[in-house]
């Protein structure tokens, strides 16, 4: 997929939170990354995307994230082919999405650090799971900066790993998240 078709892709996430984000208390995130990581016992395997959109009601606690799967980068190309073709099946599954609530969402309307539990599901490849991790906040003039890493396992969302190159994929990856909040 081009990059022309990647950034439409982004700004349709982006307008498809737009109703979320005009709610009073809200914050939208352009910047958002999203990495994972697989460490595996001959490989270790690094992905990042930094088309991720979000969107969070600071009054209600909700959150979205939304990821285009297609949009994640990674060193080899070939890797990149087979997470899309043969793991993610992204023309089948075009999107990876969470929505969830932030714990206590309420003190992030002032400046501090913050460490508050976020849980909800997880999509991915067609599969909702619940989730539940600890994220950091920073909030600076307005601006919120969240971090937040959690553990996902593939079969949990049905990614299943060829036995013969499963000592090059973990079956359990680290997913990252970094996203900057603004008004």
């Amino acid at each position: 997929m081009n990059k022309i078709n990647i950034y439409i892709a982004l700004f349709m996430m982006l307008m498809s939170m737009k109703a979320f984000a005009q709610q009073k208390a809200s914050l939208v995130s352009k910047e958002t990354s999203i990495t994972f990581f697989s460490n595996a016992p001959l490989e270790d395997i690094e992905a990042k995307s930094i088309l991720g959109a979000s969107a969070m009601n600071l009054q209600r606690g909700d959150i979205i994230f939304r990821v285009k799967n297609t949009s994640f980068q990674f060193d080899k190309k070939l890797m990149q082919e087979h997470f899309n073709e043969n793991y993610m099946e992204s023309d089948r599954y075009p999107l990876s999405e969470f929505k969830g609530k932030v714990e206590n969402a309420d003190k992030l309307t002032k400046d501090g650090n913050y460490t508050l539990n976020v849980t909800g599901t997880l999509q991915i490849h067609g599969v909702t799971k619940p989730y539940s991790t600890k994220a950091a906040f920073i909030v600076k003039d307005g601006t919120l900066k969240a971090v937040t890493s959690f553990q996902v396992k593939l079969a949990d969302h049905k990614i299943s790993i060829p036995s013969i190159v499963g000592k090059k994929i973990a079956e359990v990856v680290k997913i990252t998240v970094d996203a900057t909040y603004r008004p």
